[in-house]
C-alpha cells in the first residue's frame, strides 16, 4: 500500500481524513497521469448515496478542470457502471465516490484508466507523487484553457442494457429478494431483474445520504434472510453501497458466500465451455474447501493477493475468465473489466432459473471448511511493525504448526480500513477459534 491508496482507492472519513481539499489535489494529479498531454482529456464521475459524495465531486471537478480537463457527471451509479462506461463514452479516466460496503462516515475515490481497469500500484504511486509534491504538475491553464463540466445523468441507461444483454437466459419464475444496502443499486437493480422476468421484491432500496449499508446489504445479511423464508422465495441477493460485490441466500434463509457463488458459477461456465483454460482466481482469503472442490472437479485453482484487481491482474496475464472473492468481488471477464455484483447476480440467477433447482441443492458440490476472522483494530504504525515484531511472528510460527497440514494461518493488514484480520481455517471449529484469538491478543499487546 501506498501513502494514499490502499487496495481499493482512497479511502477516509469524509471531512476529516478525505478533505475536499485532498480529493482537489488528486483530480489534478489523476488528469496529470492519465492523459495524454496536448489535448482536452475527458473524464467522468459518478458515485454512491452518501451525503459526502456532492462534496467531494465538486472538489474533484475544480481539481480536474484547473488542468484543464472536462468532466461528465454520471450522477449515483454502480462503481461497474464508471468503468463499463469509460470505454462507452470514449473517456480518458473514471472517477467513483464511494467508500463501498463501509459506514456513511467514510468515502473514498476510486479511480479507472480509459480502458477501465483499476490502477496498478505504479500508477497511483505517480499520483501520490503528485498530491504531496507539486512542483511536477504542468503550468496550471488560463481563459478558455481550463476545462467545463456537463451532466450524463442518462448514460446509466446503457450500463442497464449492457447488464440484461449479458444474461445467458432469461429469470421468469424466479421470486428473488433484492437488497440494495440503500446504495448505488438502489437507482438499477429492480429494473434490471424486473427486465430480465423476475418477480422482485426491493429491500433497503430507499437511500437518504446516511442510510447506506445500515443494518443492510452485503455486510448485514439477517434482514435478507428472514424476508426470503417468510415470504417463500427463491433466493436473495444482497449488494454492498456501490454495488460491485454481492452475496446471496438459498430458500432457506442460509448464507451463500462468494466461494460457494464461485463454484457454482464454475462448473456452469465449464459445461457450457466458456471457462477458459479451465481455472478459476481466487485469493488468499479463499476456503481451503473450494482448493478441494476444484481438484475433484477438474478445474484450476490459482491465488493472488485480496482484492478484485489483484484477481483481475491474474485473469489478463494468463487469459483466465473467471475469478473472483470470498466477500462478493467476481470478475467474469467476457463482459466487465472489474467486479460487479448486479452482473454477477444475473449469471447466478440465470443458472437457478435453467436447471430448475433449488439454490440449497446447487451448494452441495462444495463442502466448506469452518473459518474463523478475527479483526483487530491498529495503529497505523501497527500495521508496519507487524511484519518485524519478533514476539507477534513468534505467535504466528506457534499457530502455524498447531494447525499442521490440515489448517491454515493468515495474517494480513487491511487494504481498506486500521484493521489486522486474523484469519484461522480448518476442520476443527473450537481449536481455530482458539488459535485465532490467541493470536489476535497478542496483536493487541504489541501494536495496538
Amino acid at each position: 500500500m501506498g501513502r494514499l491508496f490502499g487496495t481499493d482507492g482512497v479511502r477516509g472519513v469524509a471531512n476529516r481524513d478525505l478533505t475536499p481539499e485532498l480529493a482537489l489535489k488528486i483530480g489534478r494529479a489523476t488528469a496529470c497521469v492519465l492523459t495524454d498531454s496536448g489535448k482536452q482529456p475527458k473524464i467522468l464521475i459518478g458515485c454512491d448515496t452518501r451525503a459526502s459524495g456532492d462534496m467531494l465531486e465538486c472538489a474533484l471537478c475544480a481539481g480536474f478542470c484547473s488542468v484543464g480537463a472536462d468532466v461528465i457527471l454520471l450522477g449515483v451509479v454502480p462503481t461497474p457502471a464508471v468503468a463499463y462506461l469509460v470505454g462507452k463514452l470514449h473517456a480518458d479516466a473514471g472517477v467513483m465516490i464511494s467508500a463501498s460496503h463501509n459506514p456513511c462516515e467514510f468515502n473514498g475515490i476510486k479511480i479507472f484508466s480509459g480502458e477501465g481497469y483499476k490502477l496498478p500500484d505504479a500508477l497511483e504511486e505517480e499520483i501520490e507523487n503528485l498530491v504531496f509534491d507539486e512542483s511536477g504538475l504542468p503550468e496550471l491553464p488560463e481563459r478558455g484553457g481550463v476545462g467545463n463540466v456537463k451532466e450524463r445523468y442518462d448514460a446509466i441507461d446503457l450500463y442497464i442494457r449492457h447488464i440484461e444483454d449479458s444474461a445467458p437466459n432469461r429469470l421468469e419464475g424466479l421470486r428473488v429478494a433484492i437488497d440494495c444496502a440503500n446504495g448505488s443499486a438502489s437507482r438499477t437493480a429492480e429494473k434490471i431483474f424486473t427486465d430480465l422476468g423476475a418477480e422482485c421484491h426491493m429491500l433497503a432500496c430507499e437511500p437518504n445520504g446516511v442510510n447506506i449499508n445500515d443494518d443492510c446489504g452485503s455486510t448485514h445479511m439477517e434482514n435478507l434472510m428472514d424476508f426470503v423464508v417468510k415470504n417463500g422465495l427463491d433466493a436473495g441477493i444482497a449488494f454492498d453501497g456501490d454495488a460491485d460485490r454481492c452475496l446471496a441466500v438459498d430458500e432457506n434463509g442460509q448464507l451463500v458466500d462468494g466461494d460457494f457463488m464461485m463454484a457454482i458459477c464454475a462448473l456452469d461456465m465449464k459445461s457450457r465451455g466458456v471457462l477458459k483454460h479451465d481455472t478459476v482466481v481466487g485469493t488468499v482469503m479463499t476456503n481451503m474447501g473450494f482448493t478441494k472442490f476444484c481438484k475433484d472437479n477438474g478445474l484450476n485453482f490459482v491465488a493472488t493477493k485480496v482484492g478484485d484487481r489483484y484477481v483481475l491482474e491474474e485473469m489478463l496475464l494468463k487469459g483466465y475468465s473467471f475469478g473472483g472473492e470470498q466477500s462478493g468481488h467476481y470478475i467474469f471477464r467476457e463482459f466487465a473489466t472489474t467486479g460487479d455484483g448486479q452482473l454477477s447476480a444475473v449469471q447466478f440467477l440465470s443458472i437457478l432459473s435453467r436447471r430448475h433447482a433449488r439454490l440449497s441443492s446447487l451448494t452441495t458440490v462444495m463442502e466448506r471448511y469452518p473459518q474463523v476472522l478475527v479483526n483487530v483494530r491498529v495503529s497505523n504504525d501497527g500495521k508496519r511493525r507487524f511484519y518485524t515484531d519478533a514476539e507477534v511472528r513468534a505467535a504466528v510460527q506457534r499457530a502455524e504448526e498447531l494447525l499442521g497440514e490440515d489448517g491454515r494461518l493468515l495474517v494480513r493488514p487491511s487494504g481498506t480500513e486500521p484493521l489486522l484480520r486474523v484469519m484461522t481455517e480448518g476442520r476443527d471449529h473450537g481449536m481455530i477459534t482458539r488459535i485465532a484469538n490467541d493470536v489476535a491478543d497478542v496483536i493487541r499487546d504489541r501494536l495496538v
